[in-house]
């Protein structure tokens, strides 16, 4: 039988408090976990930006009443406030980021998965949108289920305005990320996340979600979201395309690494006077003024 409404946790609740509830739930609501401030300054930046966009062109998943706009680093410095939050990148990581041993030689040493931004996404939906289909987003890597080993995705969904089972709260099913590729989701199996304006929906890329059904007449529902995914995926947003080199070095360097401009992890390295580098590197020095091109060290 599938749960009535997802657990509730405080913003002071530990990350292994959270992750036990989110790994046997497939999610969680942390009320209050953002001030007024941060809240008010999101809609400031991002109410004008989805005001020009247009609705989706699609009525299955985009939403043909539904506002979408992407790349919000350079649009909020809000979105920092979002990654880098404590709680968030603490469980994310715990989830995430499970080592495993492999060989250099005859020494077995640990190997770090480590995590990158996946998306980011400010999402309106409009009076009159139906609900989203149903859907895992780790399906994008054709991740199978259960996941018993590891899990690709763990995402944050801010409420910017309140979200209500009549404004299109996101549904989720409670416990799906548990079942296997051969049972579909139905909708009668999902609840609506209810939260007031600065509460945020945490859960796993396994889990059955989907954005619900506005049937207001007037309200849109606003949310906020991001994904931290395992950093050896393709992120689905392409950071290097959607971001300018000085929008980059503008940003934290948790920021940059998270944007993939880092090879931690054994991924993502650039070859600079005849090195292996670390793309670190290149956001300090003069000489590199292109993405892409003007590599230094390259005739």
């Amino acid at each position: 039988m599938t749960q009535s409404q997802l657990a509730r946790l405080a913003p002071d609740a530990t990350p292994e408090a959270v992750v036990e509830v989110i790994m046997r739930d497939g999610g969680v609501v942390i009320e209050g976990l953002f001030g007024d401030s941060t809240i008010e300054g999101i809609k400031k930046d991002l109410d004008p930006v989805l005001d020009e966009v247009d609705n989706g062109h699609d009525e299955v998943f985009a939403g043909n009443r539904t506002k979408r706009a992407s790349g919000l680093f350079a649009r909020t410095e809000h979105m920092a406030t979002i990654a880098l939050n404590p709680l968030y990148r603490s469980v994310a990581e715990r989830i995430l980021n499970k080592p495993i041993n492999i060989f250099f030689g005859e020494e077995s040493v640990p190997n770090p998965t480590g995590m990158h931004v996946g998306a980011t996404m400010a999402i309106k939906i409009g009076p009159g949108q139906g609900a989203q289909p149903l859907h895992r987003d780790d399906s994008v890597w054709l991740w199978r289920h259960p996941t018993y080993q590891r899990e690709a995705r763990v995402q944050i969904m801010v409420a910017v305005s309140d979200f209500t089972a009549g404004n299109g709260g996101t549904l989720v099913i409670p416990g799906s990320h548990l079942w296997d590729d051969e049972r579909p989701p139905r909708l009668d199996e999902a609840v609506p996340t209810e939260m007031k304006a600065g509460s945020a929906l945490i859960w796993i890329g396994s889990t059955y979600h989907g954005g619900g059904r506005n049937t207001t007449a007037d309200q849109y529902r606003f949310g906020l979201s991001m994904g931290y995914d395992l950093a050896f995926l393709r992120p689905e947003e392409n950071p290097f395309l959607t971001y300018t080199l000085d929008q980059i070095r503008s940003f934290p360097e948790e920021i940059q690494r998270a944007l993939d401009w880092s090879s931690e992890h054994y991924v993502g390295w650039v070859e600079v006077d005849g090195q292996m580098s670390d793309p670190m590197d290149l956001l300090g020095r003069d000489d590199y003024t292109a993405i892409g091109a003007g590599l230094p060290g390259r005739a």
